[in-house]
């Protein structure tokens, strides 16, 4: 059985669908072009790759806080994708509640486009999240995650890492913001994503200078707490990157069938409430 044929859940995309959700006006970068994917387009790429549902993330680009756009294809796929969104850090309960019923399990936090001191009074929101069992998800780069690491480490939160933590490849493992991110997972709470390769490589698919890291990661996190992602439709890619290629290297990563089971599926679906084996479209 090759990788398009084992089931899998893509733990990283967005969906821009400009001509129903035009962009904001205040939002800096509009994708267009090969940028953007609508939900449709992206149930097609979900059905010739086998995957066979999507954890959808609110972008900063074209739409940041609007998340009206993901929030209509969970609608109009049941079962199909769950949201990660983008939220006031002064949002409440019932807010957050809403969220939930919509099928967002998480809120989204990205100091690599806001910076670090954008997220200085974040410790009230991260405290109703846990109060609501959603994650907390952190696009990070470099070191960082350094801000943040106490107090992942002191709340009782679930945590989300897209992109390996985004590591500076020619400092190494030991790195202190990687370091870092190695040490939360004794937490048992905190989960990563292996995806967005293209984001902190310095050279080109398939991206084998990343590869030191993502091992590092599995080895620490294990399967049961890692998860792949495609970053799907690639906004801003320094070069062309498909799906295929993506998931293959997925293959190359995890050779070992169990383990790639574990975070192409198994974990997942575990974290996200996704439907079991037969849940096919």
């Amino acid at each position: 059985m090759g990788i398009s044929d084992e089931p899998k859940i893509d733990c990283h995309a967005h969906v821009f669908d400009p001509t129903r959700f035009p962009y904001g006006a205040d939002v800096g970068y509009h994708p267009e072009g090969q940028e953007i994917g609508t939900a449709d387009q992206l149930v097609q790429v979900m059905d010739s790759h086998g995957v066979r549902h999507v954890l959808l993330v609110q972008p900063n680009s074209g739409y940041g806080g609007d998340n009206r756009c993901m929030l209509d294809a969970i609608r109009r796929y049941p079962g199909r994708f769950r949201g990660v969104a983008i939220a006031g850090l002064d949002t409440g309960p019932d807010a957050l509640q809403a969220l939930k019923a919509a099928g967002v399990v998480g809120v989204a936090f990205n100091p690599t486009f806001h910076g670090t001191a954008h997220y200085r009074d974040i410790e009230g929101l991260m405290e109703r999240l846990a109060t609501l069992d959603m994650f907390a998800q952190f696009q990070c780069e470099g070191d960082q995650l350094l801000a943040f690491a106490p107090l992942i480490a002191r709340l009782p939160v679930r945590v989300l890492i897209d992109h390996c933590g985004r590591p500076t490849p020619e400092d190494g493992l030991g790195q202190p913001g990687f370091a870092a991110l190695l040490k939360l997972a004794g937490t048992g709470r905190v989960f990563v994503k292996l995806s967005g390769y293209s984001k902190f490589s310095r050279g080109a698919y398939p991206f084998e200078d990343t590869w030191p890291y993502v091992d590092a990661l599995v080895s620490a996190f294990t399967p049961q707490r890692c998860m792949w992602a495609s970053d799907w439709p690639f906004l801003r890619a320094p070069e062309r990157q498909d799906y295929g290629p993506l998931a293959g290297l997925a293959e190359r990563l995890l050779p070992e069938p169990e383990q790639r089971r574990a975070v192409l599926w198994e974990t997942p679906r575990r974290l996200f409430g996704f439907g079991g084996d037969d849940a096919r479209p």
